[in-house]
C-alpha cells in the first residue's frame, strides 16, 4: 500500500485524518504513531499493533504490542491509571514488588526486558560496575532487589563479573605488558550489563 492509500484507510475507517506524509515518517522512524493511531493503523494493514512495533523498549511500547488500554492495564497491576501514566511518561517505574510481578505477566516480560522497560538499566550497570571492581558480595541483595532472579544465579553471576575484570586488570598491569593502562579492564566495564546477562544465561 502507498502512503496515500494508508492515509485513505485511516480516515475512511477510523476517521483519523493523517496526512500521507505522516505516514512516511512513522515508516522511516521519524515520528511515532499514537496509540490510537496504531491501533487504527494496525486495522488498516490487517495486522496486530505488535507487528507494527520492530523491538518493543519502553513500558508504553510493550503495552501498546499488547493492544492494552493505559487504564486496563493500570488496573490489572493494581495502579491508579494517573499514576501509571505518570510512571508511563517519566520512563521510571515506582510500582512495589507484587505490582511489578503483575506487570511483568500482564506484558509478558522477562526479566531483561522488564528492567529495560522500568527505566533500570542505568542503575543496574552501576550496581554492576562497583560488584565487579569491588568485594561483589556486598551487591548481590541490590541486585537480587532489583532485577528479577534467583539468588543463587546472581552470585553465579556478579562472581564471574569480578573475576573477570579483575583478570583483565592483572594481565594489563603484569611486568612486561606492553604499557596498557588497564583499558581491558576499562572496556569490560562498558559492556558489563551484557557480561552479567550472559553469565545469568537464559
Amino acid at each position: 500500500m502507498a502512503p496515500g492509500h494508508v492515509s485513505y484507510g485511516l480516515r475512511a475507517q477510523y476517521g483519523l485524518a493523517v496526512a500521507p506524509d505522516t505516514v512516511v515518517a512513522w515508516e522511516r522512524g521519524r515520528s511515532i504513531p499514537s496509540p490510537q493511531e496504531l491501533t487504527a493503523l494496525a486495522g488498516v494493514l490487517w495486522c496486530s499493533p505488535a507487528e507494527l512495533l520492530a523491538a518493543a523498549g519502553t513500558l508504553r511500547e510493550h503495552r501498546m504490542a499488547r493492544g492494552l488500554a493505559p487504564e486496563d492495564l493500570a488496573r490489572r497491576v493494581g495502579l491508579d491509571p494517573s499514576a501509571y501514566l505518570r510512571m508511563e511518561e517519566s520512563g521510571q517505574w515506582r510500582g512495589n514488588d507484587r505490582q511489578t510481578a503483575a506487570l511483568a505477566l500482564q506484558l509478558g516480560l522477562g526479566p531483561r526486558a522488564l528492567i529495560t522497560a522500568t527505566g533500570g538499566d542505568e542503575k543496574l550497570a552501576g550496581l554492576l560496575r562497583d560488584a565487579a571492581t569491588t568485594r561483589w558480595q556486598a551487591y548481590v541483595k541490590p541486585v537480587v532487589k532489583l532485577v528479577p532472579l534467583p539468588k543463587k544465579d546472581v552470585e553465579r553471576a556478579l562472581q564471574r563479573l569480578h573475576g573477570d575484570y579483575h583478570a583483565r586488570m592483572t594481565a594489563s598491569s603484569s611486568w612486561g605488558a606492553s604499557g596498557s593502562t588497564g583499558q581491558e579492564g576499562h572496556a569490560y566495564l562498558d559492556g558489563v550489563t551484557e557480561h552479567f546477562w550472559a553469565a545469568v544465561g537464559p
